[in-house]
């Protein structure tokens, strides 16, 4: 049965004493974003303030990084994927990524040093999209595996790109092993955000590229009059994003960074029972991961990302899917005189979930637990907006809630 289920953190670490985050140290997060910078669409996403909203839930002010702006692909995964993409022509060139351009990796010369490179992955949508936007920038091809279930109109936006395109009749998990099996047949890079044994740079490079998207919070936060959030929600699939974004806080903050929650859907927690397995080790969840949260939809933790979510978050939680929609329409419809903000269902939960913590009486044991209250300062991420219109208005516009 569908329930949301807490687990807190009995011993998060200092960060001198957890496991080792000096790849996600500031210098290496200015060197994503310098790279980031690089490309003629890098603007800072925006970081939308809901005054109304946290006045409505009992709570001192709400932020939300809204990355539906990021690079006109609706969501944050192109973070991720060019800087990934990046640092692997980069290393084939023999150079680094901080004396590597955008313009130098798309130039005639490069592209006759290195030839036509084939980069593959398995996606719900948004990182495929970002790994086929970042190949054909940069003049190479791209192959994508989708699980089955994939919304087409996710299929088409990568297709559009001029990736090799399909949704396959796989899990997330099996479609992985499917493009890292076809990149070893036929000499493709497999540019995936999750690690295995073996399998560790490009997962690392891409959690990097995820830290611009924290470096620009922070610093917009500090324009905002904030030294930094008391509490952060973030939400996770395999976890590299969720790691990317505590890592760097936890470096850049130390013992001052945010009492962290990481979210995940009921059928794709695989993060909350490692958390609560207790014996530090990553664990799996498999079947159909069939959940509203297709972007969330993953059974096996990043075993890079997996030690800094173990080390560092305070509390895990475990959800079902009307959470996220009720996230969707909080945001759709805010408190008046807050702006409203369209977020996907993936990037809406940790919305929904502030809302039922701090409304609802089911929500008190978890709000004491991470001592949320009216002196509070909370930053959310919407990590995607519309990304599939249809889904988007069957849940906003006509109460789909799972």
């Amino acid at each position: 049965m569908s329930e949301i289920k807490f687990f807190k953190n009995p011993a998060p670490k200092f960060p001198e004493a957890g496991t080792s985050l000096a790849f996600l140290a500031k210098e290496e997060a200015e060197k994503a974003r310098a790279y980031h910078q690089s490309f003629a669409p890098y603007a800072p996403t925006p970081l939308a303030e809901l005054p109304s909203l946290a006045r409505a839930f009992g709570v001192g002010r709400i932020f939300v990084k809204d990355e539906s702006y990021r690079f006109g692909l609706n969501a944050f995964k192109v973070l991720g994927a060019s800087y990934a993409i990046g640092r692997y022509l980069a290393e084939k060139l023999g150079e680094d990524i901080g004396d590597v351009s955008f313009e130098r990796l798309r130039s005639p010369e490069v592209r006759q040093r290195l030839g036509q490179i084939t980069f593959t992955t398995a996606t719900d949508g948004n990182h495929g999209r970002a790994v086929a936007w970042a190949a054909q920038q940069l003049g190479h091809k791209a192959v994508i595996y989708m699980p089955k279930g994939s919304d087409p109109t996710r299929l088409a936006n990568i297709q559009s790109h001029g990736a090799e395109a399909s949704i396959t009749d796989l899990n997330y998990d099996d479609a992985v092993r499917l493009s890292y099996r076809m990149a070893r047949e036929h000499g493709w890079v497999i540019v995936q955000d999750t690690a295995w044994e073996g399998y560790e740079n490009i997962p690392t490079w891409i959690m990097q590229g995820y830290a611009t998207l924290a470096l620009e919070a922070l610093e917009q936060l500090n324009s905002a009059g904030v030294e930094q959030p008391t509490h952060l929600f973030l939400q996770a699939g395999v976890g590299s994003y969720a790691g990317g974004v505590l890592g760097f806080l936890s470096s850049a903050l130390g013992d001052k960074r945010p009492i962290t929650t990481i979210v995940e859907p009921n059928q794709a927690d695989c993060i909350y029972q490692s958390a609560l397995a207790g014996d530090g080790s990553p664990h799996k969840v498999g079947g159909d991961l069939n959940t509203l949260m297709a972007g969330l939809a993953c059974g096996e933790p990043n075993t890079i990302s997996w030690k800094i979510l173990r080390d560092y978050a305070h509390g895990y939680i475990s959800c079902p899917d009307w959470i996220a929609a009720n996230g969707m329409r909080v945001l759709a419809a805010p408190v008046r005189g807050d702006s409203p903000i369209v977020s996907g269902e993936s990037g809406a939960v940790t919305c929904g979930i502030l809302e039922y913590i701090m409304g609802h009486p089911g929500g008190e044991t978890i709000r004491k637990a991470l001592n949320l209250d009216s002196t509070s300062t909370v930053l959310l991420v919407s990590t995607e907006g519309d990304t599939s219109p249809r889904i988007y208005r069957e849940i906003v516009w006509y109460g789909r809630s799972s």
